[in-house]
């Protein structure tokens, strides 16, 4: 099933949300364990910042955009279906209380435990929310300074041919050597949220790596040690973290 053929504004956010992220699972943890020392060594390494961050594909999932609150002036959640714009929008004022254990997970490095503002405040700051098609973020060059996508490029279609576009399109909006995260579940069959159900790429560790290499000088490609299953249907989940490169190599689609 092609991207366009899927009803993503039947995508239930709220049943989404209960089931992933009600509680601060071993795999978040491992993710946010990872991606926050990564950027965290980016911006004490270069002493640059703040900058502006983009979470392609920010689903109903906000411990993304959690992730670069310290290091940003702007965050964009660009999504494309409209319920989950809605409960996006509904966070930014204030977001709930199940959030608050991503962002202790977070504080767990010197640098986001260093950092003294409200994380609410500043998300209220910082955050706006943008509806469009990933498949659309050409147009906007390498406008981000950092990035992320968490379970998008590989959840939104059948189409090996889309996946590669999607995190062609995902590392083309971030500047050269911008720092990015993105993850990916390992073999997925496709997923529900409530009763709809959702089509997924079958992807695995060397097809992650195949799609960022021309995009992306320096980065680590490495399955995650936690392996409970948050849902049936696939086998693991992967995560990439580096920099974006300087390189702008065309990815073929057919």
């Amino acid at each position: 099933m092609k991207n366009a053929e899927v009803a993503w504004s039947a995508f239930d956010s709220i049943a989404y949300v209960d089931h992933n992220y009600r509680d601060l699972q071993a795999e978040d943890a491992e993710i946010l364990t990872i991606v926050r020392d990564h950027f965290a060594g980016h911006f004490r390494n270069q002493g640059v910042g703040p900058v502006y961050g983009i979470d392609v594909g920010a689903g109903a999932n906000l411990y993304p955009a959690l992730a670069m609150l310290p290091w940003c002036d702007e965050i964009t959640l660009f999504e494309r279906s409209s319920s989950n714009v809605a409960y996006l929008e509904s966070q930014v004022g204030s977001y709930a209380q199940n959030w608050d254990q991503f962002w202790d997970a977070l504080r767990g490095n010197e640098d986001y435990a260093a950092f003294d503002t409200d994380p609410r405040a500043r998300f209220r700051e910082v955050v706006k929310v943008e509806q469009g098609n990933i498949f659309g973020l050409e147009r906007f060059g390498g406008r981000w300074s950092m990035g992320t996508m968490f379970f998008v490029a590989e959840s939104m279609t059948s189409s090996y041919q889309e996946f590669t576009l999607g995190v062609e399109r995902f590392m083309r909006a971030l500047a050269p050597g911008a720092p990015f995260a993105a993850a990916f579940m390992e073999h997925s069959k496709g997923y529900h949220t409530g009763e709809q159900f959702f089509p997924a790429c079958d992807v695995g560790e060397g097809e992650v790596r195949e799609s960022l290499e021309p995009f992306a000088d320096e980065f680590k490609v490495q399955r995650l040690k936690s392996a409970a299953v948050v849902r049936d249907g696939y086998s693991g989940m992967i995560l990439s973290y580096g920099w974006r490169g300087n390189s702008d190599a065309q990815v073929p689609i057919g």
